[in-house]
């Protein structure tokens, strides 16, 4: 799995150029910024193992830039994709309970589910053991599990290394265990292959009949993983494709053009007949679209050459100008599709029963400055929106971020309060 252009694509997932507040657009909640880092920083063992990790180049303060966002309970997970050398650990969290009763804005990230979990391999060569090497995106189901993409990719940017083969990896959040590691063969990636999100798909009652979507955005398919067969299968349609004539970006100062193929995948709540919809979206693309689950499920209908197979698969519409979105969450209870808004620094919401038009998706937030690159979001069990946002775009071209200033944010709002009053309220 080479990365080349991928690499680009993939620092595609940024913001854009709307200079609104967050209290010019939205609801009547505004998002509220909960916790403000201008550099990350880690929970070490001790003084002595931080230095020794700083002497020897495994940790480069400035290289480590968080990404994707997810909560459970008390945790709140934060992933720093290894972008460049020197990320201390991929997969971490902090204590949101604890940090919100402490007052505490920068809370320092704890690898999960442990430090030897997250250290590349002497020689950064696969050792067998179990790695988490390079995480995007993670995802929590019903059955109280984490779900983590892994790259197996370290230092992209840089002197890139293949440590692994991606790899999926599913861990028990009430012990912490690894219940799972499922190494993508061969046949299911490409050389310009790369998988940046994770989705699971399961009901709290049937936890050995999850499925996992999987995006490849580089190579524009979409990796379907079955718990019960623990097998995977590659499916392709036209519509993973990237779309021409909106791949330029534009994310403060910094003006670049992506291929990004499918990256946002949303699920629905299941219909009277027990069917949930698939959402989806390629990055460079301002339409969405759908297809049933269980197409996507049935491997040898997933899998069907043809226009029975391709008539699946809906054109839902057309979202408006410059609504390329990296992330996308469906809202269970209110049946809203929220985005990340790359090229307007914001988040949007579609009352997905409603028909997908311009006039149909509302900007909920627009801040210039504090949503520069709204680069992932989810809904918790509680109802509530999480934003993360990190300037990816300068990280990337312009060599680094200004430790001087706040560069990485997570907001938070209840979603009914988000929505209340706008078009995307039922």
């Amino acid at each position: 799995m080479a990365l080349s252009p991928v690499v680009v694509l993939l620092c595609v997932v940024l913001v854009g150029a709307a200079t609104a507040t967050d209290a010019d657009a939205g609801g009547s909640g505004a998002m509220r910024e909960e916790f403000a880092w201008k550099e990350s920083a880690f929970a070490w063992p001790d003084e002595a193992s931080q230095q020794r990790a700083v002497e020897a180049g495994r940790y480069v303060v400035g290289n480590n830039l968080p990404l994707g966002l997810a909560r459970w309970g008390d945790k709140m997970f934060v992933t720093v994709p290894r972008w460049r050398h020197g990320v201390a650990a991929t997969l971490n969290y902090f204590n949101l309970t604890e940090a919100r009763q402490q007052g505490i804005k920068a809370p320092v990230l704890h690898p999960y589910p442990d430090w030897e979990s997250n250290l590349l391999p002497e020689g950064r060569t696969d050792d067998g053991k179990q790695r988490v090497v390079s995480v995007f995106r993670v995802s929590v189901d019903a059955c109280d599990r984490l779900w983590v993409m892994d790259t197996g990719v370290d230092d992209i940017l840089g002197n890139t290394s293949h440590v692994t083969p991606p790899k999926l990896m599913v861990f028990d959040l009430k012990t912490d265990k690894l219940l799972r590691e499922f190494r993508f063969k061969q046949e299911l990636y490409k050389d310009s292959s790369f998988f940046a999100n994770v989705v699971a798909d399961v009901e709290p009652d049937q936890c050995d009949k999850a499925y996992a979507y999987l995006p490849d955005l580089g190579s524009y398919a979409l990796i379907v993983y079955s718990w019960e067969a623990d097998e995977a299968w590659r499916v392709t349609h036209h519509y993973f494709h990237f779309d021409p004539l909106h791949g330029n970006h534009r994310v403060e100062d910094v003006n670049f053009q992506w291929t990004d193929g499918v990256f946002g995948v949303a699920l629905s709540r299941p219909d009277a007949q027990g069917e949930r919809t698939v959402f989806f979206h390629a990055l460079s693309s301002l339409r969405e679209f759908s297809v049933p689950a269980g197409v996507l499920r049935n491997r040898t209908a997933a899998l069907a050459a043809g226009p029975d197979s391709y008539y699946h698969y809906r054109d839902l519409g057309f979202k408006g100008n410059y609504t390329q979105a990296t992330a996308s969450y469906l809202d269970l209870d209110t049946g809203v599709l929220f985005f990340t808004q790359l090229n307007r620094n914001g988040v949007a919401c579609w009352n997905t029963q409603k028909p997908l038009e311009p006039a149909n998706v509302h900007l909920l937030v627009s801040d210039g400055e504090r949503f520069s690159f709204p680069n992932d979001l989810k809904v918790d069990a509680e109802g509530t929106l999480w934003v993360l946002t990190d300037r990816l775009p300068v990280y990337v071209y312009k060599g680094g971020l200004d430790p001087n200033t706040v560069n990485y944010r997570i907001f938070s709002a209840a979603v009914k309060d988000l929505i209340k009053g706008t078009v995307c309220e039922a």
